[in-house]
């Protein structure tokens, strides 16, 4: 199904794109770069959106170091449901998307954050990913260590940084098998990178710790 789009436009130069996909229309927010050499979609999990605090800091950092941000809301909450697909359905969300976040002519980081992580490292190779930015990825369910997801992330074929939470329930950096990516570990965050009021760093260092990871590994991509 071709793109269809719809614009929109504030001071703060965000652009809001609707895009008809097999699963429904879904919404991508861009936070344009002055001078981009690069995009960075991200997409949100299964049980949040795009006003997650880490892809909202992102939004608001990486222009300033030359990429393109684009925060894709998947169809499912662009029409209000509180529970998301199944794994096909959000791909197939994932892939209508894709032409639009390659159409600036740029390389394209698929990213996202949990669920959104997963789409990303399933889907890497297929679109052309340029690298892909697993952020909070989901190793397993809650207490099912069992349950691994790894051969998703170990499968994702083109450079990928993984950014964790040090007591993430869904995967703790240390459970993470050796594989080709890199792991930056954000010290007693949890799945949203929350840290308790009792640790040695703050919220907002616990953030600045993703987007600084983010920017260094992005200004590495060749």
């Amino acid at each position: 199904m071709a793109p269809k789009r719809a614009r929109s436009s504030d001071v703060t130069t965000e652009i809001i794109e609707t895009i008809a996909t097999d699963a429904g229309d879904a919404r991508v927010t861009w936070h344009p770069a002055p001078r981009p050499r690069l995009v960075l979609a991200v997409s949100h999990g299964a049980g949040g959106g795009i006003g997650a605090r880490d892809l909202v800091a992102l939004a608001r950092t990486l222009p300033g170091h030359g990429v393109s941000v684009a925060l894709v809301e998947q169809p499912w909450r662009v029409v209000g449901k509180k529970v998301a697909p199944a794994p096909k359905t959000l791909d197939t969300g994932w892939r209508g998307v894709w032409p639009a976040l390659a159409a600036p002519g740029l390389p394209v980081i698929s990213g996202g954050r949990s669920a959104g992580a997963r789409v990303a490292c399933r889907t890497a190779v297929e679109l052309g990913a340029h690298a892909v930015l697993a952020l909070s990825f989901p190793l397993h369910p809650p207490g099912k260590p069992e349950k691994s997801r790894a051969d998703e992330l170990l499968g994702a074929g083109v450079p990928t940084l993984v950014v964790q939470g040090g007591n993430d329930p869904f995967g703790r950096p240390e459970e993470f098998p050796d594989g080709p990516y890199e792991m930056v570990e954000v010290p007693h965050g949890d799945h949203g990178f929350a840290v308790p009021k009792r640790a040695p760093l703050t919220q907002d260092e616990a953030v600045s710790l993703v987007t600084d990871a983010v920017v260094g590994w992005a200004g590495s991509l060749g």
